[in-house]
């Protein structure tokens, strides 16, 4: 089956894309269920919670991009076997001495709680852990709000058209919340030798790479001094299941000091100069 066509909207609801009318993805709407969690979703309406949203990714074209690509926006989405399978045999290949195991919100101190941690525990005594890597996920978040797409799809089960009102708030998710985080827990990851990952859709690197960003101190794939990782997902339809599915996309690697860079802003060698901003002063003082 090809890829369902798809502009500025929802493009899966509860789990499933939505051009699927099936009985198990109906019947995951009308529980408000999430199969990623395998529980009731966790994205409720503001204004009534016992609503839930029920959007994981919803499709827009930005201008770093050139085309329509579906945009995750709940973190739950990377919550996929692929995708933990994929990380686990990244940072620990299968071997006969040990096995890996995912542990949920593990308190990190005065940086709150960490997404999963990923421990890498001995086989014959397991009460041993022999490693372990943080693991966050950092979805996109919109402006302004999808729900009238989402009423119209439960009210018609279709959507009454290809372009709703609203954004993708990359600045505030990408180069705030998630840096400030990569910042915060990764100084505290470095200061025992360990590795933090924060996992993102491709889309998320792009807009960092193609704004006013100094992203200098990333690198790919990552050094072994490299205590702070980016992993990177992609989203494919897969046409026998007629569904997206994640697969990575590139690792990048960086430290303390190339994540100064990017929550500083641009690059030094693009700012502007003192001559720019005494005529930008001028300008305001004296407009023509």
């Amino acid at each position: 089956m090809p890829e369902p066509d798809f502009a500025r909207h929802p493009v899966e609801l509860f789990g499933h894309p939505y051009t699927n009318k099936g009985r198990v993805a109906q019947g995951h709407r009308a529980r408000q269920h999430c199969p990623f969690l395998d529980a009731e979703c966790k994205k409720p309406r503001k204004s009534e919670p016992h609503i839930k949203m029920g959007l994981c990714t919803v499709g827009y074209k930005p201008q770093f991009l050139a085309d329509f690509k579906p945009v995750v926006i709940c973190p739950h989405r990377f919550n996929t076997a692929e995708v933990f399978d994929d990380i686990a045999n990244y940072y620990f290949p299968p071997d006969a001495n040990s096995f890996t195991q995912w542990v949920p919100e593990v308190s990190i101190g005065l940086g709150g709680s960490i997404d999963y941690v990923l421990a890498k525990c001995n086989r014959a005594n397991p009460t041993i852990i022999e490693d372990f890597v943080c693991v966050e996920f950092q979805a996109a978040g919109t402006t302004g709000t999808p729900w009238q797409a989402v009423l119209d799809f439960r009210q018609n089960r279709q959507l009454a058209g290809r372009n709703y009102k609203y954004g993708i708030n990359w600045a505030n998710e990408f180069a705030k919340t998630m840096m400030q985080q990569v910042y915060k827990k990764g100084m505290i990851v470095t200061s025992w030798n360990k590795r933090i990952v924060f996992v993102l859709q491709d889309v998320g690197m792009d807009y960092l790479r193609a704004g006013s960003y100094d992203i200098t101190g990333l690198r790919q794939p990552p050094t072994p001094q490299d205590a702070i990782h980016f992993y990177t997902l992609r989203m494919n339809w897969d046409g026998r299941r007629r569904q997206w599915r994640l697969a990575p996309a590139g690792i990048y690697g960086s430290d303390l000091e190339g994540i100064r860079k990017i929550l500083s802003g641009s690059a030094s060698d693009e700012y502007i100069t003192l001559d720019g901003f005494f005529a930008n002063i001028r300008r305001r003082l004296h407009p023509a």
